[in-house]
């Protein structure tokens, strides 16, 4: 009963327009914003800080820029990975290299690096779709990581090839402590993911939208599929940079170009599909539940085999585990979990009446 807008009137196209136009909406996002960023950090530990928080507030972000390229503009792409490489690497040398640098601003200009890239490796995209574009983006995987191995100036020649990231400082003020690091990641991260939520609602949004469904109709009615197809990677390449820039600084401090393979860009395209194609709040879903179900099954099988479960079982039972609940989402749920809320959502509107 509580979950009703009966009575809740819009007077402008303004407020029809809003992102949260259900008063009840507003009131919950504005607790659980409150909650992760005043409760959060009093109550968690260090271990769920470091361990578990930043790392899903990381991939969020790097799974809304798949979201924008995959789910709103239906170019698929395998290189989220190598993007973020990007983003991580080119933030690096921006601060080692310009004496003075804001770290705000570096992360900036090596997700705008990250765009770049994008763009570049989005070319073809104007040729061809589907599987062959995702063995294009491939190449882009496996192109990046061996240009940051192959030419050490990337590394500041570094024999292994490892950057240690440098401190993080903002204003004078030092990010040094789990609690200051995953404040400001979250700051990051629910900044960019209103810009994304406002900017898929937009005309780009929608002109991205229209060439994913059809993008000959689309061309008709006046949009540019070159131009909106571009732009979709570069705004996903951009996120994807930022994402690894905090993966850098924020979450692992120190990285290597081999961290950034073909595994993790796999993982950011499980996370929507999981979470749900074409859904800023599905990209958060997927990252949680892609962090933190390893987590709980680890958890799981050591308390009911204990000290008897052999070397190895563990490791493989997890992956069975984890590639059965994909399967078995895909199977149950193909459009995420951010579906799943929706249905909720449409079932409370309408209790106690059936549907």
């Amino acid at each position: 009963m509580l979950y009703r807008e009966a009575g809740q009137f819009k007077a402008s196209y303004q407020q029809d327009q809003q992102i949260f136009p259900i008063r009840q909406d507003r009131i919950g996002m504005a607790a659980i914003l409150a909650f992760f960023f005043l409760v959060v950090p009093a109550m968690a530990s260090e271990y769920w800080l470091q361990a578990i928080l930043i790392p899903v507030l990381i991939f969020s972000l790097a799974a809304i820029g798949l979201n924008i390229l995959t789910g709103y503009a239906g170019q698929l792409s395998l290189g989220s990975a190598a993007f973020m490489a990007v983003g991580a690497f080119g933030a690096y040398n921006f601060i080692l290299r310009i004496e003075g640098m804001p770290f705000l601003v570096a992360i900036v200009l090596g997700g705008l690096c990250a765009a770049a890239v994008g763009v570049a490796f989005g070319l073809p995209s104007l040729r061809i779709k589907g599987f062959y574009l995702a063995v294009a983006t491939l190449a882009a995987q496996f192109f990046i990581v061996w240009a940051l191995v192959k030419f050490p100036w990337f590394s500041n020649y570094s024999s292994s090839g490892v950057i240690t990231a440098q401190q993080v400082e903002i204003l004078g003020f030092a990010f040094d402590t789990p609690a200051s690091k995953y404040l400001l990641t979250l700051t990051i991260v629910a900044v960019l993911a209103l810009v994304a939520k406002n900017l898929v609602r937009s005309t780009t949004g929608r002109g991205w939208m229209a060439v994913r469904d059809m993008d000959v109709a689309a061309e008709v009615i006046g949009i540019r599929p070159m131009r909106a197809k571009l732009s979709a990677f570069a705004v996903s390449s951009f996120y994807c940079g930022v994402a690894g820039a905090l993966y850098a600084y924020t979450y692992l401090g120190t990285v290597e170009p081999e961290g950034f393979n073909l595994d993790l860009s796999f993982k950011i395209l499980f996370m929507i599909i999981i979470g749900g194609v074409g859904s800023i709040l599905g990209s958060f879903l997927g990252a949680a539940f892609i962090v933190l179900l390893p987590i709980f099954l680890n958890v799981t099988m050591h308390a009911a085999f204990g000290a008897s479960m052999p070397a190895g079982l563990g490791s493989n039972l997890e992956l069975i585990i984890f590639g059965g609940l994909i399967i078995f989402f895909l199977i149950v749920e193909p459009h995420g979990l951010a579906r799943l809320w929706q249905l909720g959502k449409e079932k409370l509107r309408l209790w106690p009446f059936p549907h």
